[in-house]
Protein backbone atom coordinates (compact mmCIF):
# COMPACT_ATOMS: atom_id res chain seq x y z
CA UNK A 1 0.00 0.00 0.00
CA UNK A 2 2.71 2.44 0.85
CA UNK A 3 4.48 1.73 -2.32
CA UNK A 4 1.74 2.45 -4.33
CA UNK A 5 0.95 5.72 -3.19
CA UNK A 6 4.55 6.70 -3.19
CA UNK A 7 4.71 5.75 -6.92
CA UNK A 8 0.98 7.86 -6.99
CA UNK A 9 3.16 10.54 -5.88
CA UNK A 10 6.33 10.26 -8.18
CA UNK A 11 3.71 10.31 -11.29
CA UNK A 12 2.30 13.23 -10.22
CA UNK A 13 5.35 15.40 -9.14
CA UNK A 14 6.59 13.99 -12.87
CA UNK A 15 3.75 15.11 -14.71
CA UNK A 16 3.89 18.38 -12.91
CA UNK A 17 7.57 18.64 -14.03
CA UNK A 18 6.68 17.52 -17.70
CA UNK A 19 3.74 20.60 -17.33
CA UNK A 20 5.77 23.15 -16.55
CA UNK A 21 8.36 21.78 -18.49
CA UNK A 22 5.85 21.89 -21.92
CA UNK A 23 5.13 25.51 -20.28
CA UNK A 24 8.38 26.79 -20.04
CA UNK A 25 9.81 25.66 -23.64
CA UNK A 26 6.02 26.74 -24.68
CA UNK A 27 6.79 30.30 -24.05
CA UNK A 28 10.21 30.41 -25.42
CA UNK A 29 9.15 28.47 -28.53
CA UNK A 30 6.74 31.57 -28.78
CA UNK A 31 9.14 34.22 -27.88
CA UNK A 32 11.54 33.57 -30.36
CA UNK A 33 8.80 33.50 -33.02
CA UNK A 34 7.75 37.18 -32.32
CA UNK A 35 11.04 38.05 -30.98
CA UNK A 36 10.50 41.27 -33.47
CA UNK A 37 7.06 42.20 -31.81
CA UNK A 38 8.96 41.96 -28.19
CA UNK A 39 11.48 44.16 -29.14
CA UNK A 40 9.27 46.62 -30.49
CA UNK A 41 7.54 46.70 -27.46
CA UNK A 42 10.82 46.96 -25.63
CA UNK A 43 10.98 51.04 -25.47
CA UNK A 44 7.82 50.98 -24.40
CA UNK A 45 8.16 49.12 -21.50
CA UNK A 46 11.51 50.94 -20.31
CA UNK A 47 9.43 53.54 -20.80
CA UNK A 48 6.69 53.20 -18.93
CA UNK A 49 8.86 51.58 -15.94
CA UNK A 50 11.45 54.94 -16.13
CA UNK A 51 8.24 57.19 -16.04
CA UNK A 52 5.66 55.52 -14.34
CA UNK A 53 7.08 52.84 -11.68
CA UNK A 54 10.78 54.26 -10.79
CA UNK A 55 8.99 57.57 -9.78
CA UNK A 56 6.77 55.89 -6.91
CA UNK A 57 9.70 56.23 -4.15
CA UNK A 58 8.81 59.69 -4.03
CA UNK A 59 5.29 58.27 -2.46
CA UNK A 60 7.98 58.47 0.73
CA UNK A 61 7.46 62.44 0.93
CA UNK A 62 4.43 61.65 1.94
CA UNK A 63 5.40 60.48 5.01
CA UNK A 64 7.97 63.34 5.66
CA UNK A 65 8.15 67.17 6.41
CA UNK A 66 9.89 67.39 3.42
CA UNK A 67 12.79 70.05 3.30
CA UNK A 68 14.28 70.33 -0.30
CA UNK A 69 17.82 71.68 1.29
CA UNK A 70 18.03 68.24 3.28
CA UNK A 71 19.11 65.34 1.84
CA UNK A 72 16.19 62.54 1.73
CA UNK A 73 17.26 60.81 4.48
CA UNK A 74 17.68 63.35 6.88
CA UNK A 75 14.10 64.53 6.62
CA UNK A 76 11.78 64.26 9.69
CA UNK A 77 9.48 61.38 9.78
CA UNK A 78 6.10 62.13 10.24
CA UNK A 79 3.48 59.23 9.45
CA UNK A 80 0.23 59.94 8.43
CA UNK A 81 0.21 63.59 9.79
CA UNK A 82 -0.37 64.32 5.98
CA UNK A 83 -3.17 62.40 5.68
CA UNK A 84 -4.90 63.46 8.85
CA UNK A 85 -4.40 67.33 7.73
CA UNK A 86 -5.85 66.27 4.53
CA UNK A 87 -9.10 65.17 5.32
CA UNK A 88 -9.62 67.74 8.21
CA UNK A 89 -9.58 70.54 5.91
CA UNK A 90 -12.97 71.29 4.26
CA UNK A 91 -11.24 72.85 1.10
CA UNK A 92 -10.25 69.26 0.22
CA UNK A 93 -13.76 68.20 0.17
CA UNK A 94 -14.86 71.21 -1.68
CA UNK A 95 -11.95 70.26 -4.27
CA UNK A 96 -13.48 66.52 -4.38
CA UNK A 97 -17.35 67.71 -4.71
CA UNK A 98 -16.04 69.59 -7.66
CA UNK A 99 -13.86 66.83 -9.04
CA UNK A 100 -16.48 63.97 -8.90
CA UNK A 101 -19.19 66.62 -10.27
CA UNK A 102 -17.01 67.64 -13.49
CA UNK A 103 -16.11 64.24 -13.96
CA UNK A 104 -19.67 62.32 -13.71
CA UNK A 105 -20.98 65.01 -16.18
CA UNK A 106 -17.99 64.31 -18.43
CA UNK A 107 -18.47 60.85 -18.03
CA UNK A 108 -22.23 60.51 -18.90
CA UNK A 109 -21.54 63.16 -21.91
CA UNK A 110 -18.55 62.19 -23.29
CA UNK A 111 -20.06 58.91 -23.63
CA UNK A 112 -23.25 59.18 -24.82
CA UNK A 113 -22.66 62.17 -27.55
CA UNK A 114 -19.53 60.29 -29.56
CA UNK A 115 -21.29 56.94 -29.56
CA UNK A 116 -24.73 58.63 -31.17
CA UNK A 117 -22.49 60.20 -32.91
CA UNK A 118 -20.65 57.64 -34.46
CA UNK A 119 -23.82 55.84 -35.17
CA UNK A 120 -25.72 58.31 -37.07
CA UNK A 121 -22.05 59.31 -39.08
CA UNK A 122 -22.47 55.38 -40.18
CA UNK A 123 -25.88 55.54 -41.38
CA UNK A 124 -24.68 58.48 -44.03
CA UNK A 125 -24.56 57.16 -47.46
CA UNK A 126 -22.45 60.40 -48.98
CA UNK A 127 -18.72 59.41 -48.77
CA UNK A 128 -17.63 63.02 -49.44
CA UNK A 129 -20.09 64.40 -46.64
CA UNK A 130 -19.12 61.79 -44.17
CA UNK A 131 -15.74 62.36 -44.46
CA UNK A 132 -15.94 65.93 -44.48
CA UNK A 133 -17.84 65.85 -41.58
CA UNK A 134 -15.74 63.44 -39.47
CA UNK A 135 -12.47 65.58 -40.27
CA UNK A 136 -14.47 68.75 -39.21
CA UNK A 137 -15.70 67.65 -35.93
CA UNK A 138 -12.21 65.57 -34.78
CA UNK A 139 -10.00 69.20 -35.70
CA UNK A 140 -10.35 70.69 -32.24
CA UNK A 141 -8.72 67.58 -30.36
CA UNK A 142 -5.56 69.21 -31.88
CA UNK A 143 -6.21 72.83 -30.45
CA UNK A 144 -4.56 73.19 -27.31
CA UNK A 145 -6.94 74.31 -23.96
CA UNK A 146 -5.64 77.63 -24.52
CA UNK A 147 -7.20 78.48 -27.31
CA UNK A 148 -10.43 76.45 -26.58
CA UNK A 149 -10.51 78.57 -23.25
CA UNK A 150 -10.12 81.82 -25.51
CA UNK A 151 -12.66 80.61 -27.74
CA UNK A 152 -15.18 80.02 -25.35
CA UNK A 153 -14.82 83.17 -22.91
CA UNK A 154 -15.43 85.31 -25.84
CA UNK A 155 -18.23 83.20 -27.15
CA UNK A 156 -19.56 83.33 -23.99
CA UNK A 157 -18.72 87.12 -23.30
CA UNK A 158 -21.52 89.33 -22.85
CA UNK A 159 -20.01 91.93 -25.02
CA UNK A 160 -20.69 90.81 -28.54
CA UNK A 161 -20.56 87.20 -27.42
CA UNK A 162 -22.12 84.92 -29.90
CA UNK A 163 -24.14 82.86 -27.45
CA UNK A 164 -25.84 86.07 -26.10
CA UNK A 165 -26.09 88.19 -28.99
CA UNK A 166 -27.95 85.08 -30.39
CA UNK A 167 -30.38 84.66 -27.00
CA UNK A 168 -30.79 88.21 -27.26
CA UNK A 169 -31.86 87.75 -31.29
CA UNK A 170 -34.33 85.25 -30.21
CA UNK A 171 -35.92 87.03 -27.31
CA UNK A 172 -35.14 84.23 -24.45
CA UNK A 173 -33.26 87.03 -22.83
CA UNK A 174 -33.59 90.86 -22.33
CA UNK A 175 -30.10 91.58 -21.26
CA UNK A 176 -26.30 89.74 -21.14
CA UNK A 177 -25.98 86.55 -18.97
CA UNK A 178 -22.03 86.65 -17.60
CA UNK A 179 -21.74 82.75 -17.95
CA UNK A 180 -18.10 83.45 -16.78
CA UNK A 181 -18.88 84.60 -13.51
CA UNK A 182 -21.60 82.38 -11.96
CA UNK A 183 -20.46 79.14 -10.24
CA UNK A 184 -23.67 77.34 -10.87
CA UNK A 185 -22.95 77.63 -14.91
CA UNK A 186 -19.46 76.43 -14.73
CA UNK A 187 -19.48 73.07 -14.60
CA UNK A 188 -21.70 73.10 -17.71
CA UNK A 189 -19.38 75.53 -19.76
CA UNK A 190 -16.63 72.78 -18.81
CA UNK A 191 -18.34 69.69 -20.11
CA UNK A 192 -19.57 71.32 -22.86
CA UNK A 193 -16.16 72.28 -24.12
CA UNK A 194 -14.62 69.12 -23.36
CA UNK A 195 -17.32 66.99 -25.25
CA UNK A 196 -16.90 69.64 -28.43
CA UNK A 197 -13.16 69.34 -28.04
CA UNK A 198 -13.27 65.36 -27.48
CA UNK A 199 -16.20 64.30 -29.20
CA UNK A 200 -14.76 63.99 -32.80
CA UNK A 201 -11.98 61.78 -31.80
CA UNK A 202 -13.42 59.42 -29.40
CA UNK A 203 -16.02 59.01 -32.56
CA UNK A 204 -13.01 57.40 -34.71
CA UNK A 205 -12.54 54.72 -32.03
CA UNK A 206 -16.33 53.82 -32.29
CA UNK A 207 -16.09 54.32 -36.07
CA UNK A 208 -13.34 51.63 -35.92
CA UNK A 209 -15.79 48.95 -33.86
CA UNK A 210 -18.62 49.82 -35.95
CA UNK A 211 -16.35 48.75 -39.45
CA UNK A 212 -16.07 44.88 -37.56
CA UNK A 213 -19.67 44.03 -37.38
CA UNK A 214 -20.72 42.20 -40.00
CA UNK A 215 -22.01 42.83 -42.97
CA UNK A 216 -24.32 40.07 -43.30
CA UNK A 217 -25.89 41.04 -40.16
CA UNK A 218 -27.40 44.02 -42.12
CA UNK A 219 -28.51 42.48 -44.93
CA UNK A 220 -30.12 39.86 -42.87
CA UNK A 221 -32.27 42.16 -41.36
CA UNK A 222 -32.98 44.10 -44.44
CA UNK A 223 -34.44 41.06 -45.65
CA UNK A 224 -36.64 40.41 -43.01
CA UNK A 225 -38.26 43.93 -42.90
CA UNK A 226 -36.30 45.80 -40.28
CA UNK A 227 -35.58 49.26 -40.72
CA UNK A 228 -32.11 51.86 -40.28
CA UNK A 229 -33.27 52.94 -36.36
CA UNK A 230 -34.03 48.27 -35.42
CA UNK A 231 -30.54 47.92 -37.35
CA UNK A 232 -28.95 50.67 -35.05
CA UNK A 233 -30.73 49.07 -31.87
CA UNK A 234 -30.18 45.25 -32.47
CA UNK A 235 -27.20 45.33 -34.64
CA UNK A 236 -25.12 48.40 -34.47
CA UNK A 237 -25.02 49.01 -30.94
CA UNK A 238 -24.30 45.38 -29.48
CA UNK A 239 -21.32 45.41 -32.15
CA UNK A 240 -19.91 48.37 -30.33
CA UNK A 241 -20.49 46.86 -26.77
CA UNK A 242 -17.43 45.07 -25.95
CA UNK A 243 -15.69 48.66 -27.43
CA UNK A 244 -17.75 51.20 -24.83
CA UNK A 245 -17.22 48.87 -22.23
CA UNK A 246 -13.96 48.81 -22.04
CA UNK A 247 -13.50 52.74 -22.72
CA UNK A 248 -15.98 53.49 -20.41
CA UNK A 249 -14.09 51.06 -17.33
CA UNK A 250 -10.93 52.84 -18.17
CA UNK A 251 -12.93 56.12 -17.88
CA UNK A 252 -14.37 55.42 -14.50
CA UNK A 253 -10.53 54.98 -13.38
CA UNK A 254 -9.48 58.49 -14.09
CA UNK A 255 -13.05 60.04 -12.27
CA UNK A 256 -10.46 61.50 -9.70
CA UNK A 257 -7.81 62.13 -12.41
CA UNK A 258 -9.59 64.74 -14.81
CA UNK A 259 -6.08 67.39 -14.47
CA UNK A 260 -6.73 70.68 -14.27
CA UNK A 261 -5.80 72.46 -17.84
CA UNK A 262 -10.12 73.35 -18.73
CA UNK A 263 -10.67 74.68 -14.76
CA UNK A 264 -7.66 76.49 -14.53
CA UNK A 265 -7.76 78.39 -17.73
CA UNK A 266 -11.61 78.60 -17.63
CA UNK A 267 -11.65 79.91 -14.22
CA UNK A 268 -11.40 82.79 -12.07
CA UNK A 269 -11.56 84.36 -9.13
CA UNK A 270 -15.59 84.34 -8.88
CA UNK A 271 -16.18 80.69 -9.31
CA UNK A 272 -13.36 79.10 -7.46
CA UNK A 273 -15.84 76.97 -5.45
CA UNK A 274 -16.67 75.74 -8.15
CA UNK A 275 -13.73 75.34 -10.32
CA UNK A 276 -11.05 74.34 -7.81
CA UNK A 277 -10.26 70.09 -8.58
CA UNK A 278 -8.18 68.08 -6.70
CA UNK A 279 -4.81 68.82 -9.44
CA UNK A 280 -5.81 72.82 -8.77
CA UNK A 281 -6.19 72.20 -4.67
CA UNK A 282 -2.47 69.83 -4.53
CA UNK A 283 -0.86 72.79 -6.51
CA UNK A 284 -2.78 75.64 -4.65
CA UNK A 285 -2.47 73.91 -1.12
CA UNK A 286 0.87 71.94 -2.11
CA UNK A 287 3.80 73.19 -4.35
CA UNK A 288 2.69 77.07 -4.24
CA UNK A 289 3.10 77.05 -0.26
CA UNK A 290 6.04 75.18 -0.37
CA UNK A 291 3.88 71.83 1.11
CA UNK A 292 6.05 69.50 -1.18
CA UNK A 293 4.85 66.38 1.64
CA UNK A 294 1.07 68.00 1.73
CA UNK A 295 1.01 67.89 -2.05
CA UNK A 296 2.60 64.45 -2.55
CA UNK A 297 -0.16 63.11 -0.14
CA UNK A 298 -3.14 64.81 -2.66
CA UNK A 299 -1.65 62.61 -5.24
CA UNK A 300 -1.26 59.41 -3.25
CA UNK A 301 -4.92 59.74 -2.44
CA UNK A 302 -5.78 60.53 -6.21
CA UNK A 303 -3.98 57.15 -7.29
CA UNK A 304 -5.36 54.76 -4.58
CA UNK A 305 -8.88 55.95 -5.40
CA UNK A 306 -8.47 55.75 -9.35
CA UNK A 307 -7.03 51.82 -8.39
CA UNK A 308 -9.89 51.23 -6.51
CA UNK A 309 -12.46 52.89 -9.10
CA UNK A 310 -11.28 50.49 -12.02
CA UNK A 311 -10.88 47.50 -10.07
CA UNK A 312 -14.63 47.92 -9.02
CA UNK A 313 -15.94 48.90 -12.09
CA UNK A 314 -14.15 45.85 -13.91
CA UNK A 315 -15.32 43.69 -11.25
CA UNK A 316 -19.11 45.02 -11.18
CA UNK A 317 -19.04 44.87 -15.74
CA UNK A 318 -17.24 41.28 -15.34
CA UNK A 319 -20.05 39.64 -13.43
CA UNK A 320 -22.54 41.67 -15.27
CA UNK A 321 -21.72 41.82 -18.78
CA UNK A 322 -19.24 39.06 -18.79
CA UNK A 323 -16.67 42.22 -20.49
CA UNK A 324 -13.32 43.15 -18.92
CA UNK A 325 -10.37 44.50 -19.09
CA UNK A 326 -8.47 42.51 -17.34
Amino acid sequence: MESTTKQASSRKRDRAASLNSRKTGGFWKLFKQQRYLYLMSLPFVIWAFIFSYVPLWGWLMAFQEYKPNRSFFDQKWVGFDQFITLFQDQQFYLALRNTLAMSFLGLIFGFIFPVVFAILLNEVRGMVFKRTVQTVSYLPHFVSWVVVAGIVTKALSTDGGVVNELLMSLHIINQPIQFMAQGQWFWGIVTASDVWKEMGWSTIIYLAAITGIDQEQYEASRVDGAGRFRQMWHITLPGMRTTIIVLLIMSIGHLVSIGFEKQFLLGNNLVTDYSQVLDLYALKYGLEMNRYSYGTAISIFNSVISIILLFTANGIFKRTTKESIM
